[in-house]
C-alpha cells in the first residue's frame, strides 16, 4: 500500500511561486492608490466556514509552512478592514447557504432554500445582473457544482435551491462571462432528465467550453467561458492532490481563480466575480478534518490570487468572509495536531475504499498509511462493525458511512473536535481590501453587503419585481 510519497509534491507545495507565479497574497499592497472607485470586485466565500476552521487552517500553515495564511497575514500586517457579520436568513437566525448568498446577491433577506425570492414573492435583481448593466464582466467560480446555492444567489432568482437543472437552464439565458466549477452532470444529455444536450446550447451560444486543466489553461477571453471539471462536486483539494492523474486533469480552485480573473480583467470597464471554497462546508457536515482543512488552504490560496492582483492594479475591492458558521470544529489538544501536516486523503476518500468484507486491522493500515493514525483495534473493529454501505450519514456527497463515527475516532489522535453537524448561527469573520473597503463599519448585517458593493463600484441599484 502507497504511503505519502506524493506529499512533498502536494497541496501546500503547489500553492507556492512556481504554481501560479505570484506571491499567493504575500505582495505588498498598492499603498500608492489613490482610487476611490472599485472598477473591480472580487468577492470570495469560504462557504461554511466557522471561526475554527479559519485559525485551524492558518496553524497548519504556520506550523507546516512557517508562513501566515493569505487571509491571516493580511490582519497581521493590517492591510484588511476587519468586521463581524450577522448570517440570519428571514425565517430563522441559522441560514443555508441559499438565502444567505441570497442576501448579498439580492440586497434583502429570504427565507432558507429561496434564492433570491422575498418573503412577500419579491424578486430583487441579481447583483451580477446589476454589473453586467453596467457593462462589467461577471462570473462565477467555485469547487462544488456551479449551479450550487452560493453562486446561483448571486446569479438567478429561483424559489428553490433544489431546482439545479432549471439553474443550469438559466445560466444560458444570462450573459455571463465566465462560470467555472463542478456540475457537469447538469448540463450533460446523459443525465438530465430532460435528456437536453445544454452543453451542446452553449457551444451553439458562443460558449468556450473547458472540461479539464489544459482546456482552462487554453483559454484566451474570446468568447464566454463555461468550465465544468467534474461530474458533481470537485475532488477535496488534499485527495485532488495527492492523485497524480487528478491534479493533472483537475483545477484547483486557485487556478481557476487565477484563468478567470486574467479573462474578466480584459474587460476596460471592470468585472465583478464571486469565487467559493464550497467544499469547505461539504467537509464540515461530514466532519472530515483533513478535506476541512486542505480545502480552506486551496481557498486560501485562491484569496492570495485576489489580493495579489488586488495589490497591482489599486482598483479592485476584495471581499473575503463565510456565509456561515458549520459544526463550529476546534483545536482541543496541540501536540496531536501534527499528525494533519502529513495526511494525505480525505475521510470520504478513505471510506470509499472500504467495503463490508473490511477486517479491522486493514482499516487499520488504511487509516495508517493515508493519515498517519494509529487505531487502538477497538476502534478500528467499530468501524468495521458500523459500516454497511452508503445510508446518509452525512451530506452533499460525503454519505458514506460511517463518516462520523470515523470523526469521533479521529479526534482522539488529531485533538480536533467538532459541536455538531451542521450549520450554526455564529457571527462571522469578514475582511475588506482596496476600494470602499473604508465603508466597513466593525458589525454588519449580511444583506447590507449588497448595496455596499454597489456604493463602492457606483453602480445603481435596480428595482425588483413582484
Amino acid at each position: 500500500m502507497k504511503r505519502r510519497e506524493f506529499f512533498n509534491k502536494g497541496l501546500l507545495a503547489s500553492m507556492g511561486l512556481g504554481a501560479l507565479g505570484t506571491q499567493l497574497g504575500y505582495a505588498k499592497p498598492n499603498v500608492h492608490s489613490k482610487a476611490k472607485t472599485a472598477k473591480n470586485i472580487i468577492f470570495l466565500v469560504s462557504d461554511g466556514m466557522s471561526t475554527g476552521t479559519l485559525n485551524m487552517a492558518d496553524l497548519l500553515l504556520r506550523q507546516k509552512e512557517g508562513k501566515w495564511s493569505r487571509w491571516m497575514g493580511y490582519y497581521q500586517s493590517s492591510f484588511a478592514k476587519r468586521s463581524l457579520m450577522d448570517t440570519a436568513s428571514s425565517n430563522s437566525m441559522v441560514t443555508d447557504s441559499a438565502a444567505a448568498g441570497s442576501s448579498w446577491g439580492g440586497g434583502m433577506r429570504v427565507p432558507n432554500g429561496s434564492l433570491n425570492v422575498g418573503p412577500n414573492g419579491e424578486l430583487p435583481v441579481p447583483i451580477l445582473q446589476k454589473f453586467k448593466s453596467a457593462g462589467k464582466s461577471v462570473g462565477c467560480v467555485t469547487s462544488v457544482p456551479i449551479t450550487h446555492a452560493t453562486p446561483a444567489s448571486f446569479c438567478v432568482n429561483e424559489k428553490s435551491r433544489s431546482a439545479m437543472p432549471e439553474i443550469a437552464v438559466k445560466y444560458l439565458d444570462l450573459e455571463f462571462d465566465v462560470m467555472m466549477g463542478g456540475g457537469k452532470a447538469l448540463f450533460d444529455s446523459e443525465y438530465r432528465e430532460d435528456k437536453r444536450d445544454l452543453l451542446g446550447d452553449f457551444r451553439k451560444a458562443g460558449f468556450s467550453l473547458a472540461q479539464n486543466r489544459e482546456e482552462m489553461r487554453n483559454l484566451n477571453g474570446q468568447s464566454p467561458v463555461l468550465g465544468l471539471f467534474s461530474e458533481g462536486g470537485m475532488p477535496y483539494a488534499i485527495d485532488r492532490e495527492n492523485d497524480p492523474e487528478l491534479k493533472k486533469s483537475t483545477p484547483s480552485l486557485a487556478e481557476m481563480s487565477a484563468k478567470a480573473i486574467d479573462l474578466l480583467s480584459q474587460n476596460p470597464n471592470g468585472f465583478a466575480m464571486q469565487i467559493e471554497g464550497g467544499k469547505v462546508d461539504w467537509a464540515a457536515h461530514a466532519n472530515d478534518a483533513p478535506a476541512l482543512l486542505y480545502d480552506q488552504l486551496d481557498f486560501d490560496a485562491a484569496v492570495g490570487i485576489a489580493l495579489d492582483f488586488a495589490s497591482r492594479d489599486g482598483e479592485t475591492l476584495v471581499i473575503m468572509t463565510t456565509d456561515h458558521g458549520n459544526a463550529n470544529p476546534g483545536l482541543f489538544s496541540s501536540n496531536k495536531f501534527s499528525k494533519l501536516y502529513t495526511a494525505t486523503r480525505s475521510n470520504e476518500w478513505i471510506l470509499k475504499q472500504l467495503s463490508g468484507d473490511n477486517t479491522p486491522a486493514q482499516v487499520a493500515d488504511l487509516i495508517e498509511a493515508y493519515q498517519g493514525l494509529q487505531l487502538k483495534t477497538e476502534e478500528a473493529e467499530a468501524i468495521v462493525k458500523k459500516y454497511q454501505g452508503p445510508d446518509g450519514d452525512g451530506m452533499y456527497g460525503s454519505g458514506e458511512v460511517p463518516n462520523h463515527l470515523l470523526a469521533s475516532i479521529q479526534a482522539n489522535h488529531t485533538g480536533i473536535g467538532w459541536s455538531g453537524t451542521g450549520h450554526s448561527s455564529d457571527y462571522v469573520e469578514l475582511a475588506m481590501y482596496g476600494p470602499g473597503s473604508e465603508n466597513l463599519p466593525a458589525f454588519i448585517e449580511n444583506y447590507k453587503l449588497h448595496n455596499l458593493m454597489l456604493e463602492a463600484a457606483q453602480v445603481p441599484s435596480l428595482s425588483y419585481a413582484i
